[in-house]
This record gives structure tokens, C-alpha cells and sequence, in this order.
């Protein structure tokens, strides 16, 4: 519900995962995060604005970003707009392909320490769901997860030269060069658009922005924090950093937050509002 709250929790996740390599070194990192909360973190912080590719396609959201810098300065930061990360429109060119391998190879791995399943891999639940066509795929049909039980493991090369390249955009001459270049505390941007409502003829129509990606192909920490509402509907904003940066992007999303409370209890709404 809460930056608090999600301080509370990384502090209880943190830590080296055995069966996760990625997380190795984690040990050493492993601390009480809430001892990074404080409501004057902004005050002297340099903030770097990502426009390209993750603003600009929505007036309403763009009008609730720069409500959201103006606070910040108001707080303390010094805003540095733009801050583009140079590789932004090449991040999602092998996504898609990776979460499919990563599909496969996660939920086989899963569903094969089942005790009590007749479903032990993907291509069994595939099998399943055209059995069971009729209950299971009333709407909507299972594309992705039929391209993704074609691909191969986690070993091949397309996959691995796929992931080291996604890495390189997102982490060194993306996030990482952007900061060093502006010296920057973190990067801003909305999260994403508004929440997309479900439609049964075209799908869930995208909101536009996903600034989840750079921090997430890179291996990176993020935070989002609510930012306002359009039509009812919330829209947040992101707080991205390098790597092992959680203390910092932790301090400026909580105050942020505090100076903002932003924040509203869901309501379960049957649809959107009509007033923005």
C-alpha cells in the first residue's frame, strides 16, 4: 500500500537465493530498509526525467508528471528535464522472445515439483486447454504460450546472446550511462499509462509508456509511487536506479509520497469515471 510498506517486505526478501545465481549477491546487501524512509529525501537530489519513448502519448498523464516534478522541487530536488536514456526504443526488440524462454523454462521447472498434478510441463497444459477448449479459452486463444513451448532451453545460443544484449542496452549504455552523464540520483518517468479496461473484442489495449522495462531488462531496482488519477483511474510514477540502488530509490519515492499522498484505497469500480 505503501513505500513503507514495501520496505517492509524487501527487507524480509532480501538475500541470496540458492537456486537463483542472480541473487549471490544479495547477501551483503541484505539490510532493515526502513532505515532509509525520511520525508526530507528529496532536498538535494538530482532527478532525470525520461521523456522519449515513456511521456508524450498522453496529455492528462503528461499534465500529472509535471505536477509530479514540480513537487519534487518543491521538496528539494533539482529536476534535470530531459534526461532521455539513449537506448530506450531498442529495449523491447528481444523481450518478448526472452519471456517466452524464460516461460517455458520457469513453469516446466514448477510445475514438475508438483506432487499432486497430472499437469507437469507447458506442453501439458496446452494439451489441457485445447481439451477443454470451450471453458478454458472462451475469449481468447494460447498463442503465446504455443510459440513459447517452441523454444528451446535456457542454453541456447539465440537465447543467451539475446539476454546479454537486452542487458547491455538496458543496464551500461541505457540507465547507467544516462546517470553518469546527467549525475543523477535516479531517473523519473510515469509508470505507465492508465490501467488498460478489459475489452473482449480487441484485448487489453495498451496504455502507453512502460517505463517497467528499462530497470526490469537490466536487472535493476524500481519504485513506483501513485503520481494521480485520469477518469478515475491511477497512474503512478517510476523511480529507477543502478544497480543495488533500493536505499536510495527507496528514500526519494518515500518522500515523494509524503509530500503528495497520493494515494487512494481501490474501489473496485464497475467501470471508469467519467470525469478526469
Amino acid at each position: 500500500r505503501t513505500v513503507e510498506d514495501a520496505a517492509i517486505l524487501l527487507t524480509a526478501l532480501a538475500g541470496p537465493d540458492t537456486r537463483d545465481a542472480a541473487t549471490a549477491a544479495g547477501a551483503r546487501r541484505a539490510v532493515d530498509f526502513t532505515t532509509f524512509l525520511d520525508r526530507d529525501g528529496l532536498r538535494g537530489a538530482r532527478i532525470g526525467v525520461a521523456r522519449e519513448k515513456f511521456a508524450g502519448y498522453s496529455d492528462r498523464t503528461d499534465k500529472l508528471l509535471d505536477a509530479a516534478l514540480d513537487a519534487m522541487r518543491q521538496a528539494g530536488a533539482t529536476i534535470v528535464d530531459p534526461a532521455n536514456i539513449a537506448t530506450a526504443r531498442t529495449l523491447d526488440a528481444d523481450e518478448l522472445d526472452i519471456l517466452m524462454y524464460e516461460f517455458k523454462a520457469d513453469l516446466n521447472a514448477y510445475l514438475a515439483e508438483l506432487t499432486n498434478s497430472r499437469v507437469r510441463t507447458l506442453a501439458d497444459v496446452i494439451a489441457f486447454n485445447r481439451e477443454h477448449a470451450t471453458e478454458e479459452m472462451p475469449y481468447f486463444g494460447q498463442e503465446i504460450m504455443e510459440r513459447s513451448q517452441k523454444k528451446g532451453s535456457l542454453q541456447s545460443a539465440e537465447y543467451r546472446r539475446m539476454l546479454a544484449r537486452g542487458k547491455r542496452r538496458a543496464g551500461t549504455e541505457g540507465i547507467d550511462a544516462t546517470m553518469k552523464a546527467h549525475r543523477l540520483d535516479a531517473i523519473v518517468a510515469p509508470t505507465q499509462g492508465p490501467p488498460s479496461l478489459i475489452d473482449l473484442v480487441n484485448g487489453d489495449p495498451s496504455g502507453g509508456g512502460y517505463f517497467t522495462s528499462p530497470a526490469a531488462i537490466a536487472g535493476y531496482p524500481h519504485v513506483t509511487v501513485p503520481m494521480g488519477f485520469v477518469f478515475g483511474l491511477p497512474v503512478g510514477i517510476s523511480f529507477v536506479g543502478g544497480a543495488w540502488s533500493e536505499p536510495t530509490l527507496l528514500k526519494l519515492a518515500y518522500a515523494y509520497e509524503q509530500a503528495t499522498k497520493h494515494r487512494r484505497p481501490p474501489a473496485f469500480a464497475a467501470t471508469a469515471s467519467l470525469s478526469a
